[in-house]
């Protein structure tokens, strides 16, 4: 058991920043009144975290089993997933949905985390959350703390599998802030991406075979993951992930009724208004001449940048490229020397160092030139 796991862990990171603007309505081509709006969803694209879409996304309401994915991410990035777990008699037989796991039989992490968001396991939950934290209170509370790292501050957490519970609320806008991070995780992506998955005997007696029960997998283009969840309090929710023409957008639909059939009307829109753009940061050099003359310095971006797009947006960008007009030296290698400053509109959506590729410095001779100067 890993009880200081998530204590260590949260101040061991730098806070998960997002740039989020206000979302646009859907095309006009596409009706509100189709499908039955949901009580709260939203759509985000995930290599920025901009929000295209919205409707009373901060509204906090019970999300159900939507809750596994905060439990999965946390699971992955502090556990050995080849780590052999035994069950225990206190997740045996939890309520709900379950893979039906005996108390004493012994799984991989791994196997727990497929059981956990293929088939929706509240048993596999408790599994995973006792052998994290010790216990399921311990582990609600590292959720929670979890949560607000991500960037998820207006969650409260009391279990691992989202049964209803008094303080177990999230919001649509959270809830996608979490579904975006943890989707940048390819151990995580590969898991809810997964169609089925086979988990040998661990003792009960018998293999089990998992089928995914995201519909979204089987119906709808490029859809690759996430975590359906459903309770009387919460009624049926759907985050869903798709990619389609190298953008991958997740939405988020909390109390919906046709939530399969939302989730998809919501994806659709947001596909047909916006394309992702790459700024390629990373294919220019930026010469910044030097004090001493013959040493000019040579810097670049470190990374490109991302960022889904209208139409008409596209025509609002603007670049700024910073840069000195003369350095002093000695510069070392990854040192600043400037700064891109990437803005829409009026609005800045991004901003990177230019850094120097190499050391450049004075020698004695120029150093001595400067003495008898």
């Amino acid at each position: 058991m890993h009880k200081n796991r998530c204590s260590s862990w949260a101040a061991g990171i730098a806070a998960f920043f997002m740039l989020l603007f206000s979302a646009l309505p859907l095309p006009a081509a596409v009706s509100a009144e189709t499908y039955p709006e949901s009580r709260s969803e939203i759509v985000l694209e995930v290599a920025s975290g901009r929000v295209l879409f919205e409707k009373d996304a901060d509204r906090r309401l019970p999300m159900a089993s939507t809750t596994k994915i905060l439990t999965a991410i946390i699971i992955i990035e502090d556990c050995d997933l080849d780590e052999i777990v035994e069950v225990p008699a206190a997740a045996a037989g939890r309520e709900g949905s379950s893979v039906y796991l005996v108390a004493g039989e012994k799984l991989t992490v791994r196997d727990l985390l497929y059981g956990l968001m293929l088939r929706s396991g509240n048993d596999c939950a408790e599994t995973l959350a006792i052998h994290h934290s010790g216990s399921v209170a311990e582990f609600a509370a590292c959720m929670t703390e979890r949560a607000k790292v991500i960037g998820a501050e207006d969650s409260s957490f009391k279990n691992p599998h989202g049964l209803p519970q008094e303080g177990h609320y999230t919001t649509a806008r959270d809830l996608g802030r979490i579904a975006v991070y943890a989707m940048r995780n390819p151990e995580f992506k590969e898991i809810v991406s997964a169609k089925t998955w086979n988990v040998p005997d661990g003792g009960c007696g018998y293999a089990r075979k998992l089928v995914n029960k995201n519909k979204m997998l089987y119906n709808y283009t490029g859809a690759d993951g996430i975590k359906t969840g459903y309770t009387k309090e919460a009624g049926r929710c759907l985050v869903a992930s798709s990619l389609q023409n190298g953008m991958r957008l997740i939405s988020v639909v909390l109390n919906s009724p046709s939530m399969y059939e939302r989730s998809a009307l919501l994806l659709d829109g947001c596909f047909a208004k916006y394309h992702l753009k790459k700024f390629g940061l990373t294919e220019n050099e930026y010469v910044v001449s030097t004090e001493v003359k013959s040493k000019p310095c040579t810097g670049v971006c470190r990374c490109d940048f991302y960022y889904p797009l209208t139409a008409e947006e596209e025509n609002c960008i603007r670049i700024e490229k910073r840069l000195p007009a003369e350095l002093k030296l000695p510069v070392q290698k990854g040192d600043q020397i400037g700064k891109i400053d990437i803005y829409l509109k009026n609005q800045l959506i991004f901003s990177q160092k230019i850094v120097s590729i190499l050391n450049v410095e004075k020698s004695y001779f120029d150093i001595l030139q400067e003495i008898l100067r």
